[in-house]
């Protein structure tokens, strides 16, 4: 399946520039906004260039192809087209969208988990900065989030896109050392991640982590064969300590965010405080 943009070549307003084609790209859609009546902008995270903002002209239209392939959470290959006097153009105009394969939509409480890893993205990593190793990451923690998995898969899968994400945006700490003093991390004990000043000694039991699991952490987060065995490692490592882990991982993506809470998260409790309000219907 494949969708290509129409409209006349020799539309004018350019001034006769040539036109440079760039791709394909193995891409994602993060987020789309509407940016006419026939046309969007999207946010397209892209293994070659990292996130892309990207105009799909007319791709609002009723008969336009690029309607059934341009959605999220699947793997596409896409071109686009540009000045080639602005090589650093702010937003790319999309020629072609094809689907490259993939597995079910997500749906349910699925689809707030997946653009949940979308929001983060969006806001910890910058435009044109390429990060392929956690583009593979978010292709293998999709299928993770499909409905019906068992919630520890999920939380895991979550935990560990997380951590990746960290990494790779500069922001997670060496975990099998004590930041500010650079002692190595003692097995048997307890530790905090504070946002400010890294891995720290726990004061208290309550919401810590053991150095054996964060030495966990940090082995499989170095898993040397491939992406894909780093990811299986690091959701291994992550089913013993889900509860003291989301909670520190919280922390620090707020804290780097620069928000006290994210937008995906509070529509997802929204819908759940609904559906627990909702009166039983009588039978």
């Amino acid at each position: 399946m494949s969708a290509r943009a129409g409209g006349s070549s020799g539309s004018g307003g350019s001034g006769g520039s040539k036109r440079a084609a760039s791709g394909p790209l193995e891409a994602f859609v993060l987020h789309s906004y509407h940016w006419s009546e026939s046309s969007l902008i999207l946010d397209l995270f892209t293994r070659e260039r990292g996130r892309l903002a990207v105009a799909a002209k007319g791709a609002k239209r009723p008969y336009s192809q690029f309607r059934s392939v341009l959605l999220p959470f699947q793997r596409l290959h896409v071109s686009l087209s540009k000045s080639v006097a602005d090589e650093n153009t702010e937003v790319h105009t999309l020629r072609q969208a094809e689907w490259a394969g993939g597995w079910p939509m997500l749906s349910g409480s699925a689809l707030f988990r997946g653009f949940y890893c979308n929001e983060l993205v969006m806001k910890l990593l910058a435009r044109q900065d390429p990060h392929p190793a956690l583009f593979d990451a978010y292709a293998l923690t999709l299928p993770g989030l499909v409905e019906g998995s068992e919630p520890a898969r999920e939380q895991a899968a979550l935990r560990a896109f997380e951590l990746l994400l960290l990494r790779e945006a500069g922001l997670l700490p060496d975990l099998s050392v004590v930041t500010l003093t650079l002692l190595p991390v003692a097995a048997e004990q307890r530790y905090v991640l504070v946002p400010e000043a890294g891995v720290m000694v726990a004061r208290e039991e309550a919401g810590s982590l053991s150095g054996a699991q964060l030495l966990q952490l940090q082995a499989a987060l170095h898993t040397e064969e491939s992406v894909t065995a780093t990811v299986a490692a690091l959701q291994r490592a992550c089913v013993p300590t889900l509860a003291p882990l989301r909670t520190a991982l919280r922390a620090l993506l707020h804290y780097h965010a620069g928000t006290s809470t994210l937008r995906t998260r509070t529509v997802m409790q929204g819908v759940q405080n609904l559906i627990a309000h909702e009166p039983t219907r009588r039978t």
